[in-house]
């Protein structure tokens, strides 16, 4: 009975786990939250691909580096602070109706209907819209940019509805800054009516429209 495929797989699995304590060494107390999110994320890659490299009949050291790249790359699109972050914006913004969540390229997205961000055909923060905002504006990491995005329905004409979707993002924009949030870290777009997310023939679809949407990215 031949045992050499079995030891020569074992030995390669050893290689890939020595490469990747040696990776998650890296990451250590000195480096930054994202740092260490790459280490480890590069570790656990580095596994995955030495193992699969291994079973497949690759080259387990090959595997290893592949997997431990996309790995670091993985482990570098998402930091705890970012997670910490929305979990608090949830608890924040529970029951308002606004939506929080983590989107397809990792950024971290508020979507924030009228009826608590703005009256229609104003641009002055509701009250119900203050928690939230001042939550974003909470211990939030330097490497943080923030996007604010201002939409209308399609009542109007855009040379009433683009200025006000800018003027409301602005809106959101100054009040972060009143809560220490640097201008230079947030910038601000107006679309109109532009990028519609439901039917203007309805008036649930209009509202659904008259939105801002916050988008907060970790910058390398």
């Amino acid at each position: 009975m031949r045992f050499s495929t079995p030891v020569f797989t074992m030995h390669r699995a050893g290689t890939a786990a020595l490469i990747a304590t040696l990776v998650l060494a890296a990451g250590c107390s000195s480096m930054s939250e994202r740092e260490q999110g790459t280490a480890k994320g590069a570790g656990a890659g580095a596994v995955a691909g030495a193992i699969l490299g291994s079973v497949t009949g690759g080259h387990a050291g090959r595997g290893a580096v592949i997997g431990g790249a996309v790995g670091a790359v993985a482990g570098n699109l998402w930091s705890k602070h970012m997670e910490d972050k929305r979990e608090a914006l949830a608890r924040a913004s529970q029951g308002t109706g606004v939506e929080v969540a983590r989107t397809a390229d990792n950024r971290l997205k508020l979507n924030v209907p009228s009826d608590v961000s703005f009256d229609t055909g104003r641009a002055d923060i509701k009250p119900q819209m203050r928690p939230v905002l001042d939550e974003i504006g909470r211990n939030l990491d330097p490497n943080v940019r923030v996007t604010i995005v201002g939409h209308t329905d399609s009542t109007g004409s855009d040379a009433i509805n683009e200025p006000l979707s800018r003027e409301r993002a602005e809106a959101v924009r100054d009040y972060l800054s009143t809560r220490g949030l640097a201008s230079s870290r947030v910038s601000v777009a107006g679309r109109g009516s532009h990028e519609p997310v439901a039917s203007n023939d309805t008036e649930s679809g209009r509202a659904a429209n008259r939105r801002v949407e916050i988008f907060l990215s970790e910058q390398g």
